[in-house]
């Protein structure tokens, strides 16, 4: 029930963002060890099963990921997934993430 917009980042350094919108009876499948999100976009609640692995994905630096996608993250996601301002969030889409590994 619901819909969702599903997405994932690709890791380094192409931070490639990849979303799709989900509803009821669609499937989406997170590559593993990747940065993802689920964010209601309905007017409705919404209900999703996940199953998670226990593999190791080695490392993904998260800022980079989150903060320098490309596209970008929809700062209206991310301000209210971390709990920040939306200009907060443009500030620091706005930065050169990969330069600062």
């Amino acid at each position: 029930m619901g819909t969702l917009l599903f997405g994932f980042v690709t890791s380094n350094p192409e931070n490639c963002l990849f979303t799709k919108v989900l509803n009821k009876g669609d499937v989406f499948v997170f590559p593993i060890g990747l940065i993802h999100f689920q964010f209601n976009i309905g007017h409705t609640n919404a209900a999703a099963i996940a199953g998670l692995s226990s593999q190791n994905p080695g490392v993904i630096i998260i800022a980079n990921a989150v903060f320098g996608s490309d596209p970008a993250i929809d700062p209206d996601v991310l301000s209210r997934a971390l709990q920040l301002d939306k200009n907060v969030v443009k500030n620091l889409q706005s930065r050169f993430w990969w330069d600062n590994n």
